[in-house]
């Protein structure tokens, strides 16, 4: 059938709840990936931890949360394809 809400044709894959919804599946797939971008996620942590007490709003983590997620997009995106097509 075709979805009034969206305006596009719906496939089988994007209704896997009670709600008729479409569900995400990116967030499930990313936090499995977590365990192979370890590396980056403990100096993002690490980072995170050194920068707790800054009270002058300079210090960040930009650097490592994006070298973090390049690593998690990167596992993820063949992943969360194959689930949408």
């Amino acid at each position: 059938g075709r979805d009034r809400r969206r305006g596009r044709a719906r496939t089988m894959t994007d209704v896997e709840d009670d709600d008729d919804e479409p569900v995400d599946h990116k967030p499930e797939v990313e936090e499995k990936c977590m365990p192979k971008c370890e590396k980056f996620v403990k100096l993002y942590e690490a980072c995170a931890e050194r920068i707790k007490g800054d009270e002058t709003g300079e210090a960040h983590c930009t650097g490592q949360y994006f070298d973090m997620y390049k690593c998690v997009d990167e596992c993820a995106k063949d992943e969360v394809m194959r689930r949408t097509a």
